[in-house]
């Protein structure tokens, strides 16, 4: 046995089959994969990662199975998965998942690959587990993966309270213990029991705040944006292949972007945090449909179509459209007067949260801070912006404009 000290959960015993696993090469490259991304940028402290993120999901894995009594092979199972969820994420922890989707097909929780051939399905065999088992259970397969990667999941409440206490945001702080200890299973369902509606509330309330001060940060969002297009020109125009990219840390990733011709104004501006400005901040009724809803081939069009407009460098625009508002955990199952009900449709507070998230949403169009008034315009025109001519700058006085970074900002730097 082994005891590790943990920023939040104090001392976590490792044994068994998930002490062998955390040694191993893939799980120690967690080590250099921030939780967050480029969220240090915005928060200093941000930068915990994916392999303390993983320590707490595998202790809060274990407190869940020994509250629902579940022992042995089936719940050595469920402490590997917990360990090994993450073992799939792509350098920056999500923020080039979709660019590694469209060319490889695999998300950071398809794993089937990368545990079945290496260091991580030897030590799973040995130790009497199946890899495609364990990899189901990642993916949230089966009534223990839901423990796992699910609306009620050990992964969620431990990121929450985790981002919280790196950021210094407080809204994160949630009640895990309680979450953990009222879980129970019925019918092959993880529900929460009797009176513990608030309980799985205060899981959406967290995410609502949590998202635009910490994970859809207007800066984040930008640095996400440009680590993208980075990461698509990688790819492109160098001997960088997208599975090779989906291995590296963040460090082989930000070396790679920096010796790269393509990338490396990309690395220089990250690097530096001359990071491009918002051109356009738009509220999701001032948008049309049809760009809330485009596919990559049609956002690529719209940015060629803006910067030819603008007469900037295509490589000036970014636009950045994040999916329509959804809440996961509404569907999340609590027992209310002995029988299973789903959150959303016993919460008055999911009704309010989802219209919060409408509000929230934001359409994002980038460029360099010297192309901002040309290409908010174009992306004015090009997308069919109902703004009435106010993109994201505010006249205060004559000729002084508000800056971005004032226009709006939501903590961090």
């Amino acid at each position: 046995m082994k005891t590790i000290k943990d920023s939040v959960h104090d001392h976590i015993e490792v044994e068994g089959v998930a002490r062998a696993l955390f040694d191993t090469p893939a799980v120690q490259r967690l080590r250099h994969i921030k939780q967050l991304g480029p969220a240090h940028l915005v928060y200093p402290s941000a930068n915990h990662t994916r392999f303390e993120h993983s320590l707490g999901v595998y202790h809060l894995a274990c407190e869940g199975l020994d509250h629902l009594g579940i022992q042995g092979r089936q719940a050595e199972r469920v402490r590997a998965a917990a360990i090994l969820h993450d073992v799939g994420h792509a350098p920056y922890s999500h923020t080039i998942e979709e660019v590694i989707h469209r060319h490889t097909g695999k998300y950071h929780d398809d794993v089937h690959d990368l545990l079945a051939n290496n260091e991580v399905g030897d030590v799973l065999r040995d130790h009497g587990h199946n890899p495609d088992t364990v990899a189901d259970l990642i993916a949230g397969e089966g009534k223990l993966g839901q423990l796992v990667s699910g609306e009620l999941d050990v992964d969620r409440m431990d990121y929450l309270v985790r981002d919280a206490h790196h950021t210094g945001v407080p809204y994160g702080t949630i009640d895990h213990s309680r979450l953990v200890r009222e879980l129970t299973l019925i019918d092959g369902e993880l529900v929460l029991a009797e009176g513990n509606v608030p309980t799985a509330e205060s899981l959406l309330l967290a995410r609502a705040l949590m998202n635009p001060t910490v994970y859809n940060h207007h800066v984040t969002r930008i640095c996400r944006g440009m680590l993208q297009r980075a990461s698509e020109r990688l790819i492109a125009e160098t001997e960088i292949s997208a599975d090779e990219l989906r291995r590296m840390d963040d460090h082989d990733f930000f070396a790679a972007l920096r010796r790269s011709d393509p990338t490396e104004e990309f690395a220089r501006r990250l690097g530096a945090r001359d990071l491009y400005k918002r051109a356009v901040w738009a509220e999701m009724a001032d948008v049309p449909d049809a760009v809330i809803d485009a596919d990559h081939d049609d956002i690529e069009r719209f940015e060629a179509d803006i910067a030819a407009d603008a007469g900037v460098e295509p490589e000036s625009v970014i636009i950045d459209v994040l999916g329509r508002p959804s809440m996961t955990e509404s569907s999340t199952r609590v027992i209310v007067n002995g029988e299973i009900r789903r959150l959303g449709q016993q919460s008055a507070l999911v009704s309010a949260l989802r219209q919060v998230q409408r509000e929230q949403w934001r359409l994002g169009v980038y460029a360099p801070e010297e192309d901002t008034d040309a290409v908010g315009h174009a992306a004015e025109s090009v997308l069919g912006l109902e703004t009435d001519g106010a993109l994201v700058s505010e006249v205060r006085s004559p000729g002084q404009r508000t800056t971005l970074d004032e226009f709006g900002a939501q903590g961090g730097e």
